[in-house]
């Protein structure tokens, strides 16, 4: 009866959580659309659409090359430490 009872306020307290975060994620779209609508400027080119694509693109390749090499390394053994020949036969 207490494992449910704790069960309930886990779940309770999870979706507190997350309406508060939603919240916030909410008030924070409200203030950036707000604030991309007041300001005005001259319309940006094309080519700072392009620019502004193949610096994205970039970023995201060369993020996910970083973790790929992460878990590479990882599953290959080459974040244990060294071992000599000599720690061996100890």
């Amino acid at each position: 009866m207490a494992d449910a009872h704790h069960k309930g306020l886990r779940l309770a307290g999870g979706i507190a959580l997350f309406a508060a975060l939603f919240a916030i994620l909410i008030a924070a779209a409200w203030y950036a659309i707000g604030a991309w609508n007041a300001l005005s400027g001259p319309p940006m080119p094309t080519t700072g659409y392009v620019a502004m694509t193949l610096g994205v693109v970039f970023s995201l390749v060369v993020g996910c090359g970083l973790m790929a090499l992460l878990f590479y390394s990882s599953r290959h053994g080459y974040d244990e430490p060294h071992h000599s020949e000599q720690d061996r036969s100890d």
